[in-house]
């Protein structure tokens, strides 16, 4: 069957994509978030490299406008072109979907109750192809199928960390019940701290951000009870984007391990987060002990 191997929490941060686009990275500016992301390029590279990454995203009004704001979409077609976001689309290659298992998990979650909206066509802006360069570097063609899930943390009401965790536990039951044999991974970026406007444009919350880093390792569950108010508060009107990687975290079971982390700031006027989780073998353990006993 399927399986979610990792997950992956990652910044999604436009400049990056800028930096990388114009050979830029080893500038003093950018050079260090980079240099964060060695690690897991290489451990991509050499150890777990995978077939699909559903990866969780917010749109900046590339796709989606006041006209529709769903609160979670997947993307079940087989293409996603980068999107024009006034510049002209990023120089990287498009996205290749996996149809056959994003409307398994579709049906899945739609029949565990989550309303979701289903996209087949749409256009992927940075929020999607900045992690993707971040973890693949400059390359021809994505070395994985990518499976849009995109969030509504723009308008408010965004849905709560609670409703995000418990997304990604549905979406590890819809994976394991796929009958073939691919390894996936669960990304989750936006955020960290950051406030892009009015008299606090530029706040960065460090301590905040780390207590957050340190949550989504092991048994915890702390981070899915955390109020919007607290998120407003704390790191800023876009900080809120976090919660998308709450989905990540509820997709990979019990408890987790970190194998990755990195913390920057700033980049741009905002904090960089990367870190890099597995499932328990302590956790999976227990539970394949307990499915033998049933």
């Amino acid at each position: 069957m399927a399986r979610i191997t990792a997950g992956i929490g990652c910044s999604h941060i436009p400049v990056l994509g800028f930096a990388h686009d114009h050979g830029r990275t080893e500038e003093p500016a950018f050079k260090p978030a980079f240099e964060g992301f060695d690690w897991t390029r290489s451990w991509m590279r050499e150890e777990a490299r995978p077939d699909v990454v559903i990866l969780v995203y917010n749109d900046h009004a590339s796709a989606f406008d006041m006209k529709i704001i769903p609160t979670f979409a997947i993307g079940c077609g087989e293409l996603f072109s980068p999107a024009d976001e006034g510049f002209g689309p990023r120089p990287v290659p498009p996205v290749i979907g996996h149809p056959d298992l994003a409307w398994h998990i579709a049906q899945s979650l739609i029949l565990d109750e989550f309303d979701m909206t289903i996209i087949n066509e749409m256009a992927v802006d940075h929020g999607l192809t900045v992690p993707l360069t971040m973890m693949f570097g400059a390359v021809d063609a994505w070395p994985c199928k990518v499976i849009p899930l995109a969030v509504n943390v723009v308008t408010y009401p965004p849905p709560s960390g609670n409703r995000c965790w418990s997304l990604g536990e549905a979406i590890a039951r819809a994976v394991e019940s796929y009958d073939e044999d691919l390894n996936v991974q669960i990304w989750g970026t936006g955020g960290m701290s950051h406030q892009l406007q009015g008299p606090r444009a530029g706040l960065i919350n460090r301590e905040w951000d780390n207590r957050f880093l340190d949550g989504l390792v092991g048994e915890g569950q702390d981070l899915r009870n955390i109020p919007h108010i607290e998120y407003l508060r704390e790191t800023g009107s876009e900080g809120i984007e976090m919660v998308m990687w709450l989905i990540m975290r509820g997709a990979l079971g019990a408890r987790t391990q970190v194998r990755h982390r990195h913390y920057h700031v700033p980049v741009s006027n905002t904090a960089l987060g990367h870190i890099v989780l597995e499932p328990s073998p302590i956790a999976s353990m227990a539970a394949a002990s307990l499915e033998s006993t049933q």
